[in-house]
């Protein structure tokens, strides 16, 4: 049985962060509308990992820009209908969406047009990669297995095991088929509405098996309720050092990289996108930022607005790829 060293220290977070004091950036400051609302539109529901990057985020965000800063959830369609209406906003940098690569993997399994034909590479603009969260293979203790090894012979034993995801077409979704195929089995996948209805379904033992990114199951993990069996990613994380990966279980070729990314309007100025970059930079720098949000396992990590501009389009080509190749739809 795998030791989880996270520790359960989530704050409770408002859905609005009021207005602050004090102006950490002046660049920023002078290249978006004075006093105007900040809105970070997450397309997923409530309690995940991405809302609460937002969440925490927007706080220091607040603090940073004396701005009033909320957080609004529109989830649907695989995150397209958030994309969306941040993609339709007006193109000051007063919207802004906080998505996973889940929106860099919907074109390729949802029905051509869905969303309202928004098109992610087009029509938003890449501002930071704010975060990465490991991708994991846990499992319900009464499930019996601790191991990869012992997984994969249950596995056999028992033909169609269910594995449980956060939704059809999702990472987690990419990741559970992966890892089906390169061991050579034959698991059911049994998709849920997001993440939390995902790790709810697994605790009460409605599905045993689940894949899932550790920003929606820290908690869990620490107070025993799931066990990690495996990382999906080429390394180990250094918010779980004794889980080792599936490839040193000999399992190879099963990397589920999952990000969380900023993004405005396309038709957002440059210098606005300078000033908002600088501005994430600056919180994800924060020391209680950074301790809140490697808590929950997710770690911060900024860059340029062409770092997140090069993940999206080496995931979309990526994922395009291996939805192909086994045939994974959203339907």
């Amino acid at each position: 049985m795998t030791t989880c060293p996270l520790t359960s220290t989530r704050r409770a977070l408002t859905a609005a962060v009021t207005m602050a004091a004090c102006i950490l950036s002046h660049g920023a400051a002078h290249a978006q509308p004075a006093g105007k609302q900040l809105t970070i539109v997450v397309p997923f529901p409530a309690g995940a990992g991405p809302d609460l990057a937002a969440r925490v985020l927007g706080e220091k965000l607040a603090l940073q820009l004396a701005r009033a800063v909320v957080v609004e959830n529109r989830p649907g369609v695989g995150g397209l209908v958030g994309a969306g209406a941040v993609a339709k906003a007006t193109p000051d940098g007063s919207t802004l969406l906080l998505a996973p690569n889940t929106l860099a993997i919907s074109p390729h399994v949802l029905p051509k047009g869905a969303g309202g034909g928004i098109d992610v590479q087009k029509d938003l603009a890449p501002v930071i990669a704010v975060a990465t969260t490991p991708m994991l293979i846990v499992a319900n203790p009464t499930l019996g297995a601790t191991t990869i090894e012992q997984l994969i012979a249950q596995a056999k034993a028992k033909p169609d095991l269910a594995f449980g995801s956060a939704g059809n077409g999702s990472p987690m979704h990419f990741a559970g088929e992966m890892f089906a195929s390169a061991a050579g089995l034959k698991l059911t996948h049994v998709p849920y509405r997001g993440v939390a209805p995902s790790v709810t379904a697994a605790i009460g033992g409605e599905v045993k098996l689940l894949f899932v990114a550790l920003g929606g199951a820290a908690q869990h993990l620490e107070s025993g309720r799931l066990l990690a069996l495996a990382v999906a990613e080429r390394a180990r994380t250094p918010l779980l050092p004794n889980v080792p990966t599936l490839t040193e279980r000999g399992i190879k070729g099963v990397e589920v990289n999952a990000w969380y990314g900023v993004f405005t309007a396309a038709a957002t100025p440059g210098a606005t996108i300078a000033a908002l970059n600088e501005a994430f930079n600056e919180a994800v720098r924060q020391p209680d930022v950074r301790k809140r949000l490697s808590d929950a396992g997710i770690e911060l990590r900024g860059g340029t607005p062409q770092e997140l501009a090069t993940l999206m389009r080496e995931d979309d080509q990526r994922y395009a790829r291996i939805a192909r190749e086994l045939k994974i739809t959203a339907d």
